[in-house]
């Protein structure tokens, strides 16, 4: 059977990552010719890939999404010319793959007796969320990621016609409404026949997209050759909604641990163009490290370390009693900011081996950042796994048990004891695209509100720095930074290698006392961090110890239970989306019932000045006894 392929293909910056490279070369095994056709200049590297397996490339303006790709690249091949193939696909960017050879999918679907036919479907809703279809619902339809039609429709009049009287595509709801939820249905309709390669008529009941939800059932049991970016990183609701949220992770160990297909290929694009935040939710990036039992053993010839900056004398014994949990050939490397300081914390570190321990005198300014990143550029080579902490101290909280507990938080998810450290090498040792470790981030006492304010009013400073030193990748207000609260954590030295060459000096750190807990340079490059990482390659992920998992599931349930039971009492039970909403209107309400008293205020306090206003205001607050 002759095919003609359109390979639809998008991408910001024009960059061609290496597993479309892949797809198109098992494709074009298949196929009489190929034509690749990007929204978008290609980069010049990105071009010279797709030439090496592709018969030729469609450089368009980025409009229309994938549809007008499809309509354009088919009017540039003309229609005299596909009328002569038995067989054109139009396909995309959007999948991962081929697990299997697309020649045993062929091979099966030739047999088929059939005008047009695709890998999977989806089973539509019985209601148009986007209000723009046709049908009034979004029909049952073959994935437009993947759709091959047969010489009998490609030659007829209906097919013509449809893509001759496409409208342009301006938003991501007309491509569903437009094309892919009415393709199926418009030419079933019409009479022509239709089927797909993996058959899931049993899974519809219990999703309407099988693909994103059962990829390891779809892949393991059926053969189906590909699989979604977006099953690592869409928004996570696709998965809580009807589940645990088990697919992106399952999928993922089902790739590593039973087929050949090479991780990388995913890595190298996620990681460059998805949202860190969003693959780690999707993909379940939480390691529970073990403290009571080894995972492994631990032969690695990489070289580790703990740099640990101590400030405060008093918690050195402290910190030295961390410091013996690092395994034997791990090198202890210290700062400090004054020469007495040094003398003292050679005594107390006096118990290593002398090889093992450095002690480096630092600049008071910047602090444990400053005592990293400056402090220690000169050990940074020297080793491949570091383990960073220092004497955590939070006096600024009253009970000063706050404080000790965050510290605890650090303590316990970085460096707990020394089964824990193995562990943790042995956690980078398989994972090789790990390149940051770091604890949860921390929810008690007044803590509780960074969860949901995880900036803490460092987002624009992150962003100018990131600005300042190349870091392209996606960062998001709306998401948190997969970030060290606490700034203790473990990190793989080529993750974090940009950050000690980007020529930060002591004078890039305000003088001490800062006058502030937040909102500096320090707290900014703390939730930088896991964006260097991604930008050099490497992920992100929350690493905690068995037992602080067992606090840390009772207290995240408590809380959870707390806002669940005032709501209802509120409100009334009812499912998270309608509870969320009817909060949002409470507070659209209550803005609109109070918009006439903030208007009589604000003119109040333009005729009697501000000074007059806060005196009267204060009265009247004392007087009602707030």
């Amino acid at each position: 059977m002759r095919r003609y392929a359109i390979y639809f293909f998008y991408d910001k910056d024009g960059i061609v990552d290496d597993y479309n490279i892949y797809m198109l070369n098992d494709i074009k095994k298949n196929v009489d010719h190929l034509m690749v056709v990007s929204n978008g200049k290609l980069e010049r590297a990105g071009k010279e890939k797709f030439y090496s397996v592709s018969d030729e490339i469609y450089e368009r303006e980025n409009e229309g999404f994938d549809v007008w790709a499809y309509k354009k690249g088919i009017e540039r091949a003309g229609w005299d010319t596909i009328g002569e193939y038995d067989e054109l696909i139009l396909f995309n960017f959007t999948n991962f793959g081929p697990v299997y050879p697309f020649s045993e999918m062929f091979a099966e679907t030739d047999t088929y007796e059939i005008d047009f036919w695709g890998i999977t479907e989806h089973y539509g809703h019985d209601f148009d969320p986007y209000n723009k279809c046709k049908y009034k619902v979004i029909p049952r339809h073959i994935q437009s990621s993947f759709i091959a039609i047969r010489k009998s429709m490609l030659i007829s009049k209906d097919f013509r016609e449809y893509w001759e009287n496409m409208p342009m595509i301006h938003n991501y709801a007309e491509s569903i409404c437009y094309h892919e939820a009415i393709f199926t249905e418009d030419f079933n309709r019409k009479g022509y026949r239709s089927r797909v390669y993996v058959k899931t008529e049993d899974l519809k009941e219990f999703s309407d997209y099988p693909l994103m939800l059962y990829p390891v059932e779809l892949i393991k049991n059926r053969k189906c050759p590909i699989f979604k970016r977006k099953t690592f990183f869409n928004q996570y609701e696709e998965f809580l909604d009807i589940s645990c949220g088990q697919s992106g992770l399952e999928l993922y160990e089902y790739l590593r641990d039973y087929t050949d297909y090479d991780l990388n290929l995913i890595w190298d694009n996620l990681l460059r163009t998805a949202n860190m935040y969003d693959m780690k939710q999707r993909m379940q990036l939480n390691y529970i490290i073990s403290t009571e039992a080894k995972t492994g053993k631990v032969e690695t010839k990489q070289r580790v370390a703990l740099f640990m900056h101590i400030y405060s004398l008093e918690l050195a014994v402290m910190c030295k009693h961390y410091a013996e949990y690092m395994p034997s050939y791990a090198d202890i490397c210290i700062t400090t900011d004054t020469e007495e300081k040094v003398t003292q914390l050679k005594q107390i570190f006096g118990t290593f081996k002398p090889n093992r321990v450095h002690i480096v005198k630092v600049i008071n300014r910047g602090r444990d950042v400053g005592a990293l990143l400056i402090g220690l550029k000169d050990y940074i080579n020297r080793y491949d796994y570091i383990c960073f902490m220092h004497d955590k101290k939070s006096d600024h909280n009253i009970p000063k048990m706050v404080g000790e507990s965050f510290a605890y938080h650090c303590y316990q998810n970085t460096l707990a004891n020394e089964i824990f450290a193995e562990n943790v090498i042995d956690l980078f040792e398989k994972n090789p695209r790990l390149g940051l470790l770091v604890p949860p981030t921390p929810c008690h006492g007044p803590y509780y509100s960074i969860i949901g304010m995880e900036w803490q009013g460092d987002y624009q400073n992150v962003k100018e720095l990131a600005n300042r030193w190349g870091i392209t990748v996606d960062i998001n207000e709306s998401k948190p930074a997969v970030a060290p609260l606490g700034t203790t954590f473990w990190f793989r030295k080529e993750a974090l290698r940009k950050l000690y060459e980007v020529g930060l000096t002591y004078g890039d750190f305000p003088e001490e006392p800062t006058g502030s807990n937040d909102g500096n340079i320090m707290h900014a490059i703390e939730r930088l961090y896991p964006f260097v990482a991604q930008q050099s390659g490497y992920y992100s992920a929350w690493g905690l110890s068995d037992k602080y998992s067992k606090m840390e599931i009772t207290n995240l349930y408590k809380m959870f239970r707390d806002i669940n039971q005032t709501m209802f009492w509120n409100y009334g039970v009812d499912d998270r989306h309608t509870m969320m909403h009817k909060i949002s209107m409470t507070k659209q309400q209550l803005d609109r019932k109070n918009a006439p008293s903030r208007f009589l205020k604000s003119i109040v306090r333009k005729i009697i000045g501000n000074s007059l206003y806060e005196r009267m205001w204060n009265m009247k607050e004392k007087a009602m006894g707030r």
